[in-house]
């Protein structure tokens, strides 16, 4: 199951790797465009984009876009993130070449017809009301403007209502004209696939496209500091993140272990100390992610009012032990969930798909699974007790807090009680 890569001479790139067994097929057009991308005034039209995607083009409609791929069986989406977005469909293996026209149809060809550019509005405001509503979903806006504050990369997705109000058909032109170009575009195949096949339906799909240049986006700081917004829902929410590495960065994988250990499953520190001893809460995990330049270590808790200054502290005691004292055996442990996760998620098509595509954007190429897999076993007792030792005590701090979290400490006690 080697990819295999072809770049049409305007720059598009193709790559596909063939799973032997599988009757079916995941494809996709990945652009190397999303949130970060935007300038201040175009905030939320990355996203506001790719829901006009479906919304109609110039030969099909809303409807016949979705019955197309569903009178086969097939289903199509798409999702912005702050450095892609991504076009993608499942399909049996015979109806590959349909559902790459009509995501080619949808990118080359939308229509950005004004009647459903009001509806498809509505639609997200109503998207961006439900992520207000929802405590565990917001707050991680909220911190990741904390960590970027007045930078593209801080910004939320969606968008803020009241410039979603004001995007039109011009403004969903002008991303398409800066962002959409053939050499900004990544199409992937996996499962049951002709690399061949699908490079010369590209080329007549993609190939007359004029290249554009490569997206440039605004550099990332991560600045730290505090959001506190107090409401009177049942539980206190809390984030924290640190800087850590981007995914070109050598300590990346240190990182990516370091979290798994902290907070990663049921067996982590965070999950048997605060959830099992001391049953502060029901949600309480550690996570790592990361970007073209930079990352963040991120901890989420929710619990009461009255409980919340405790969880607080006893989370950053619990790294500053774990910097201490973390055992081999952890990290074991987490090596091998982590590569548990990477293989078993890679037994989807559209996981191995959206893989080569990322693979392709960040390194230019796509490394095998088995070099992906040494590079996790690669990652010494020392470096990730290294890493866990300068997130604990050295790098700057954000923290999110919402709901009933008058009394949470604030982030000067915490730095202290860090360097104590």
């Amino acid at each position: 199951m080697t990819p295999e890569i072809t770049t049409l001479s305007n720059g598009f790139r193709v790559v596909t790797e063939t799973m032997p067994g599988l009757q079916s097929a995941a494809l996709g057009i990945w652009v190397s465009a999303g949130g970060r991308h935007e300038r201040p005034e175009q905030n939320g039209v990355a996203h506001f984009l790719e829901h006009m995607a479906f919304k109609g083009t110039a030969t099909r409609s809303a409807l016949r876009i979705a019955e197309e791929i569903e009178d086969v069986g097939g289903f199509i989406n798409a999702y912005t993130s702050r450095e892609v977005t991504a076009y993608y469909a499942r399909v049996l293996a015979a109806d590959t070449g349909l559902a790459l026209d009509v995501i080619a149809d949808i990118l080359r060809n939308p229509a950005f017809d004004p009647k459903e550019i009001e509806t498809e509005r509505h639609v997200i405001l109503q998207e961006i009301g439900q992520a207000l509503d929802t405590p565990d979903d917001i707050i991680f806006d909220w911190l990741q403007e904390t960590c970027y504050p007045d930078q593209p990369i801080g910004r939320a997705i969606l968008g803020e209502a009241g410039r979603v109000n004001g995007f039109g058909k011009a403004d969903l032109a002008t991303f398409v004209e800066e962002h959409y170009g053939p050499d900004q575009m990544i199409l992937s195949a996996a499962g049951s696939v002709d690399h061949a096949t699908i490079v010369k339906q590209a080329e007549a799909l993609f190939g007359d496209m004029t290249p554009r240049g490569a997206a440039v986006a605004q550099p990332a700081r991560f600045s730290g500091g505090e959001v506190r917004r107090v409401k009177p829902l049942e539980q206190a929410h809390m984030a924290m993140s640190f800087e850590g590495p981007g995914y070109r960065d050598p300590d990346f994988y240190a990182a990516q272990v370091y979290s798994t250990a902290l907070g990663g499953g049921m067996s982590s520190r965070l999950f048997q100390e605060i959830r099992e001893n001391r049953g502060l809460c029901y949600t309480i995990f550690a996570q790592s992610g990361a970007y073209a330049d930079t990352g963040t270590t991120t901890i989420y808790a929710g619990t009461s009012g009255e409980e919340i200054a405790e969880l607080t502290s006893l989370t950053v005691d619990e790294m500053r032990r774990a910097a201490d004292d973390l055992r081999a055996d952890e990290i074991a442990r987490a090596r091998a969930q982590m590569k548990a996760g990477l293989l078993m998620g890679l037994e989807s098509p559209s996981a191995r798909a959206e893989r080569a595509a990322r693979m392709l954007q960040i390194w230019g190429g796509v490394p095998p699974v088995e070099d992906t897999a040494a590079r996790i076993d690669a990652v010494t007792d020392a470096d990730v007790r290294r890493f866990a030792g300068r997130t604990a005590s050295e790098e700057a701090l954000a923290v999110a807090l919402y709901g009933p979290v008058e009394d949470a400490p604030d982030l000067a006690t915490l730095d202290a009680r860090r360097a104590a």
